[in-house]
């Protein structure tokens, strides 16, 4: 079953309909850091809707101090990087000022008890709504102290919120700088042209046209005249279709796709999908070579680029954190997948799902997360052979958001916030206390729903959560338990 997503536009949709990534505030770093998010989340509720109106959660450059910061820290990245700041921000105020001025409790370092997290919690997740197994696990992130545990080594099929596992491999793999490069080559001879795929999942028509426009100066100032057109795909092996066979959720898996191979002009949710995505965007291309004054001789052809090629044109996608984010925020199936791959190529596997899942296990493993009978077969969740725990998913989300491991922030920032964005806009009502304090990854297959993410207390204490459930019968209620649940940690306990 396919989630909603909602994204922001600045412009009319077309076939093509481009918008921007996300930016978020910058964070500091150690529990104060933390409780200051905390704090900030309350206040922002103050502000929240004005500023997602006028800007949309990807606009700006707010979050480029700390991902200067985590480029600096992180050598593992590819090829293609921005550039790095050399000082990070200043220290932020310490949270209890903030909440003091709001006037919520100063008493930040009194947590609640696991017995009254005990009381609170286990009659929400009893509830038959929830089906017939359900798991439970909540960290303080501050801190690292798992506050309350129900089945917290008990594999579970989590659904889309794999997608927390999928984008923190790519993060800890590639760094969040790194940008992935789609490129045009010419043969030695320059009588053929390549475009290749480099498995830039975001990849739309307005990069094609702006890769069209400097290929088409480059065999200006070079005196070529016409040209064969041929694309390369190669960097990506294995089945192109996903284990659950042609879906709406998703486009087969190529290097080489534009505007995630959707048919109907649609930007968001279930679409009919392409069969041919990359020789669709060759198509496209060489359309665009020819409005740029390039006369290709026939219609583009599979193949890679001759030995010997150089490259006279390249596309750079926005940095991984942006990516990040928007498959997180609209659960991007596409982008899940393509970050996978990603993973998997730096770690010198083949670009598939088999090799993306060894790739994705190893970098998990290696951050010393709970991995233990894990099965991560696939990026995105669509499939039902994924298995993680509660336990993984909490504990991951912790360390995203301590000061160890600032590469992984992004996967906080890239979470919808309840009330507000992605495929929890809708979830939470204006009324709701835990609107704007909640920020989690929805996860939703047929008998399977989950949510993972973070809440700030009413301490004012920042906890990463996951509530895993299977066997459930109606979705709504089940989703409106999963909700009361992560409510009840911003509301605090007895």
């Amino acid at each position: 079953m396919a989630e909603p997503v909602q994204r922001p536009t600045d412009e009319p949709l077309n076939r093509w309909g481009r918008w921007k990534a996300p930016e978020y505030p910058k964070r500091g770093s150690g529990p104060d850091g933390l409780r200051l998010v905390a704090g900030s989340a309350v206040l922002g509720l103050v502000v929240a809707a004005g500023a997602v109106l006028a800007a949309g959660p990807w606009d700006s450059g707010q979050r480029k101090a700390e991902r200067d910061r985590a480029a600096v820290s992180q050598s593992a990245g590819g090829a293609h990087h921005e550039g790095t700041a050399p000082d990070g921000p200043a220290p932020a105020p310490s949270a209890p000022v903030v909440m003091k001025a709001l006037g919520a409790s100063s008493g930040l370092t009194s947590p609640a008890g696991a017995r009254s997290l005990e009381t609170a919690l286990a009659p929400l997740l009893d509830t038959p709504a929830l089906g017939s197994v359900r798991t439970a696990v909540v960290v303080d992130t501050a801190t690292g102290k798992q506050l309350y545990a129900r089945g917290a080594a008990t594999q579970m099929t989590p659904a889309s919120t794999v997608k927390i596992a999928t984008t923190a491999a790519a993060l800890s793999a590639l760094g969040p700088a790194h940008r992935i490069a789609t490129t045009v080559r010419l043969s030695p001879d320059s009588r053929t042209l390549t475009l290749v795929g480099g498995g830039d999942p975001t990849l739309d028509k307005g990069a094609l046209r702006a890769l069209a426009a400097d290929t088409a100066r480059s065999l200006r100032d070079g005196g070529t005249g016409q040209v064969r057109l041929t694309y390369d795909t190669s960097r990506y092996s294995g089945p192109a279709l996903h284990p659950i066979g042609p879906n709406e959720n998703i486009a087969p898996v190529s290097a080489l796709m534009a505007d995630e191979g959707r048919l109907d002009g649609s930007d968001k949710g279930p679409a009919l999908r392409t069969t041919d995505p990359a020789g669709d965007a060759a198509r496209t291309f060489a359309d665009l070579l020819g409005e740029a004054g390039v006369d290709t001789r026939s219609a583009p052809s599979s193949g890679r680029a001759v030995a010997g090629s150089r490259t006279v044109a390249t596309h750079l996608s926005k940095p991984l954190s942006d990516l990040v984010e928007r498959a997180l925020t609209n659960s991007d199936n596409d982008i899940a997948e393509g970050l996978a791959r990603q993973t998997a190529l730096k770690a010198g596997e083949p670009a598939s799902f088999a090799g993306s899942r060894r790739a994705v296990t190893a970098r998990l493993k290696a951050l010393g997360l709970p991995l233990a009978g894990a099965r991560l077969s696939d990026g995105s969740g669509l499939d039902r052979a994924d298995k993680v725990t509660a336990g993984l998913l909490a504990r991951l989300l912790a360390l995203a958001a301590g000061p160890d491991h600032p590469e992984l922030r992004p996967v906080l920032t890239g979470l919808p916030i309840a009330g507000f964005s992605g495929t929890l806009g809708d979830r939470y009502s204006a009324t709701s206390p835990a609107t704007g304090l909640i920020r989690a990854k929805t996860g939703t297959l047929t008998g399977v729903n989950s949510l993972a993410g973070t809440a700030v207390d009413a301490q004012g204490r920042l906890l990463a959560f996951a509530f895993l459930a299977s066997g459930t019968t109606s979705p709504e209620e089940a989703e409106a338990s999963l909700d009361t649940l992560a409510t009840t940690l911003t509301e605090g306990t007895p």
